[in-house]
This record gives C-alpha cells, structure tokens and sequence, in this order.
C-alpha cells in the first residue's frame, strides 16, 4: 500500500451527496454533536491509498474505515463505506470519513443521451413537487446562513446535501447545483489549511445568494423556466471553432493548482480548457505549458491560448468548460490576433463561461504591488482604476509583470481579466497587448505572441517596451488614486453576515453606528441601499418574544429574506456600476 503524508488532508476519493447526508441522518443527536470534531481531526491522519483502488482510515486504535469507490472513482452507494466498529454502519467514524472528502458533482444516469444544446423548458412553473423540494433547500440554506459559514459544520452540510438530493429528484438541477457550491465552500472554511477563507468571502456571499434567490422564486411559483436550469453537459450542433484568448493560472482553494484556457467561438460564446488537480501554485505555473487534456489532441495550452481549435462531437459542461468525453475529436487550428478581439466584447456574458473584462488603459505609476492607471476613453485618459495581481505566490509572474508595468507611466496597453468582486475600481488582469494605434506607445510584442502576454506566465522585458519611456501623463499620480463606492459599507454587512453569522451581522445595530452608515450612503445617493443597511441590522437584531419574556422560535425566514433583498440589491447595482466604469 502507498501511504499518504501525515499532516496532510486525506486525498479522499468524491462522495456523492446523499451517501454523507444518509450517513448523517444515522448518527444519534449525541454522536452529531462530535461529527465536526471528528472530520476536522482527519486533516491530520494518513490515507492509506491501496493497489485495488480502495481507501484506509485509521480513526483510533480499534476503528479502520475503509472507502471502495466504484469505476468512475466516486463513492456513489452507501455499501461502499464500511467501519470495522460496533456500531457501524451508524458510526461516528464512518460519517466522518465521508465528511472529510469532496463533494461529487452529480453524474447523469447511465445510458442517458446528451442533448444537442441547452434544454428550454415552456414557461409553465414547477410543480407542486418542485415547490416542496425549493422550500426545502430554502429552509437548509437559512439555517446555514444564520450560523454563518464558519459555525456551519457537518450536520449543516449534511441537512443541505440531502434537500440538494431531493431538489434533483425534483429536476430542479439550478437549484441542487447552488447548493453543491454553497457546501463546497462550507468544506472549505472548515478546512484547517483553508486561510484563505477568510481573506476572500465574495465566493459563499455569491454562492448563498445563488441559492436563496432560486429557491425563493421557485417557491413563489416563478414560471421562469431559467430557473429549472440544465440538466446535464450537451453536445452542440456541429463542429466548433474556437479561437484562444488566454491563460489563467489556478492556485487554490484547497491546494488546488493548474489553468484555464478561455476561448470564444466567432458568435461570441465562451468556453474554458480546465487542469486543475491537487499541486497549489506549482501546479499552477507548470500546467500553463502543459500537454491539452482533450482525447487524442496533441497540443499545449501555450500554443493553443494563442491559436485555435476545431472540436467535433464536442461535450459542453453548463459553465463552458469542454470535456475530454468518448467521441470528441479535436484539431488544431490558426488563432486570430488580439486586434480581432473587441475589449467590451469579453465583459458581456454570451456563454455559460465566468466573464472576462476587457478594455484599454493608459498606466499612472505604480501602486505598491499592483498598479495605477486611467481607462482609456477613446477621447483621452478616463476614470482611475487600479490593476492588482490576480495571485501573488511568487511561482507566478503576475506581481513581476505588474511592477514592470508600473515603471512605465503613460504607456498605453489593452488589458483582461476579473474585476475585483470587493472592489468595482480594481481589475485583476489576466492578460495584456499593445492598444491598436498606438504608435510607439504602447507594447511590442514578439509576433508568436499573437499581440497578449499572459501576465501569470509570460514574463514582461525591456524588449516589449517603447524604446523611449512615453512620459508621464499630464495628471499627477495623486490625482489618479480610485475612489472606492460608498456601496462598500453594505458589502461589509452582506459578508459578515455570511462569514459570522446572525450575530455578527447585529452588531451594527447595536453599536450606535448604524444610523451614521445609513446616513452616509443615502447622502451619496444610495437611499436604498441605507434603507436595506439599516433593516438587515435591525431583522438580525430581533429575537422574537412570547408574552412571559422566553424565546418564541427564530424568524429565519424573514432574515434571510431581508439578507437576500440586501445582497440582490448589492449585486446589481454594483453590476451596473461596472458596466458604467468598465465597458465604454
């Protein structure tokens, strides 16, 4: 047997979500109580990964359980999870391993036929079914939401999987596959090694959101058939012929690493190349000239990011992401320059791929690790915006391309990448080029380059820059800084709500500050958001009383309504404040 390095998080084969929730719902309210204690103690005992292809835990001198995933490498049946103890199969031991492991994504039934494109549905409404199994989710998701992501545990996550089961019994596949993501991040910030969660909680606010906004439309009957959503991966009509754009380093969460490879079809669609696997930043920066993972195609994601690609019997995750399944064939193709590119044509959302946002700049100076620069209007310097790196692990060039950026003000570059989701000002560009007419100002670039260098693996020299500095523009640097949304005083409460909880999300009410915020931003013009600031403090505050004083239940219900209300409305006005900044 190969053991796996103690210390480290077990590499645990996926288990599908009604194995773990079935598992919880046998465990007795004592032996609930130490379930978290228990997944969080297998971070750091060894997997014993044997040559049959099963899985050894150790829990305890006389406990082995032991995971046998069938051929598809998952743990899809509750047979194949055994414990060695007494109790078994409702011990503590066995729910515990599969709580330590990922989440599977949910496969298709087998011999299920993939459609030729996205199913619509008629606008007829769920059924009564749908409606009970979206109020379901509805109620799991408000108890996760008024714990809080880090209060969470196990059983929550457990109560979560099994209405996500019932949700895709119901055919309701939008719906189950928030919840997925909404458990993935509950994982992760138990996860001891996940220091991340805290740094970055736009992920759950959104997944959170996702979910809540589903299934309250579903429960109100939304004949909305988006709201159904797709149920499995599809194969389009025809061969498709696709064109690289970039390379986007992936370094985590969960020590996670590789690349995506995004690419745009000549409608406009969207579609990603994904390797990622366990590796963190490593990972990340070898992937970014590894060998293409799509059958038989020989290729990298080097030459393919700046070429081209034409797939027959191609399979089409619902998020874009192409699949190396039975039948694909896939060639090589001539890309086309990043001049064919329009910048404002990235940020609109044509496809199921995340979007990118694109446009021109002019650089200010640089800002400690990232950079200060002014949108460039077509009629002279624009609104200030900061570029930051999309990652700072020093395996990756994005702070190194950055800095040189930085050390050239008045140079004119195309960029794309992610705006910030904290920061409506700041962009995370993944990839530059020189502006189209911009003379001597702005980048040369080699011509295998194909007019982008993809900033986490392409390393910026003196050789793709003017040979004269272009200046300084007229404006000082100081008069260039971004000014931050005052909208940024609901995105805290939103995301300490979601991060600490109920609790936590009082506070305000009870600080005396409240009023002063609500008072800020109805002056700069954000009535609503001051009126939804103050009733989200002031509903998380609130504990319902009978007439002798005791606690009378807990309205979750109207809290996470009012959540909801809160973060809808910060989601969309934020939106409309980038299509404002960015998409001139």
């Amino acid at each position: 047997m190969t053991r796996s390095r103690p210390g480290t998080a077990p590499s645990l084969p996926p288990v599908a979500p009604e194995v773990f929730a079935a598992a919880v719902e046998g465990l007795s309210t004592r032996l609930r109580r130490r379930l978290d204690a228990a997944v969080e103690s297998l971070a750091a005992t060894s997997a014993d990964a044997a040559e049959d292809g099963t899985y050894g835990i150790r829990c305890g001198e006389d406990a082995l359980v032991t995971l046998a995933p069938g051929p598809s490498g998952t743990i899809t049946s509750p047979d194949q999870a055994h414990c060695t103890c007494l109790l078994s199969p409702r011990c503590l031991h066995r729910a515990a391993a599969l709580g330590a492991a990922p989440v599977a994504d949910p496969a298709p039934p087998a011999g299920t036929a993939l459609p030729t494109a996205p199913v619509a549905l008629p606008a007829r409404g769920p059924s009564a079914g749908q409606v009970r199994a979206a109020e379901g989710l509805w109620t799991a998701a408000a108890a996760v939401l008024a714990a809080g992501i880090t209060a969470a545990g196990a059983v929550a996550r457990a109560e979560l999987l099994r209405a996500a089961h019932t949700a895709r019994l119901a055919g309701l596949h939008r719906a189950e596959g928030a919840a997925l993501d909404v458990v993935r991040h509950l994982r992760d910030a138990r996860d001891p090694q996940g220091a991340h969660r805290v740094q970055r909680p736009a992920g759950p606010v959104a997944a959170l959101r996702e979910l809540l906004l589903v299934t309250h439309r579903l429960k109100a009957a939304d004949p909305d058939p988006g709201l159904i959503g797709a149920a499995h991966h599809h194969r389009p009509d025809g061969p498709l012929r696709l064109h690289g754009v970039c390379r986007e380093p992936v370094a985590g969460p969960g020590a996670l690493g590789g690349v995506l490879t995004h690419l745009v079809d000549d409608a406009g669609r969207w579609y990603t190349l994904r390797d990622v696997a366990p590796g963190g930043p490593e990972r990340a920066r070898r992937a970014g000239t590894a060998h293409v993972a799509l059958r038989s195609f020989l290729s990298d994601h080097e030459r393919l990011s700046r070429g081209g690609l034409v797939v027959t019997g191609a399979v089409v995750a619902p998020d874009g992401r192409l699949l190396a399944e039975p039948g694909v064939r896939a060639t090589f193709a001539a890309g086309r320059p990043w001049a064919g590119f329009a910048p404002a044509a990235a940020a609109d959302r044509t496809g199921d791929a995340p979007p990118l946002t694109g446009c021109d700049v002019e650089i200010v100076a640089a800002d400690g690790e990232g950079v200060l620069a002014r949108i460039d209007t077509g009629d002279g310097p624009g609104p200030a915006v900061r570029l930051a790196p999309a990652h700072r692990h020093p395996a990756l060039a994005h702070t190194a391309n950055l800095r040189r950026l930085g050390a050239c003000p008045g140079l004119r570059v195309r960029v794309l990448g992610r705006v910030d989701p904290d920061r409506v000002t700041t962009l995370r560009p993944l990839a530059v080029g020189p502006v189209p007419g911009a003379g001597a100002a702005t980048l040369r670039l080699p011509d295998e380059w194909r007019d982008r260098a993809d900033l986490g693996y392409d390393r910026l020299c003196d050789a793709h820059f003017p040979a004269a500095a272009p200046g300084p523009p007229p404006r000082a640097a100081a008069d260039a800084s971004p000014v931050d949304s005052l909208l940024r005083r609901v995105r805290d409460l939103v995301e300490l709500a979601v991060t600490g909880g109920r609790r936590a999300a009082a506070e305000p009410a009870r600080d005396g500050d409240r009023g002063a915020h609500a008072a800020v931003l109805r002056r700069g013009g954000f009535a609503t958001g001051a009126d939804l600031y103050a009733a989200l403090g002031a509903v998380a505050a609130r504990r319902p009383r009978d007439a002798f004083g005791r606690p009378a239940g807990d309205d979750l219900d109207r809290y996470a309504a009012q959540w909801l209300a809160t973060a809808v409305y910060l989601n969309g006005t934020e939106a409309a404040l980038r299509r404002g900044l960015w998409h001139r």
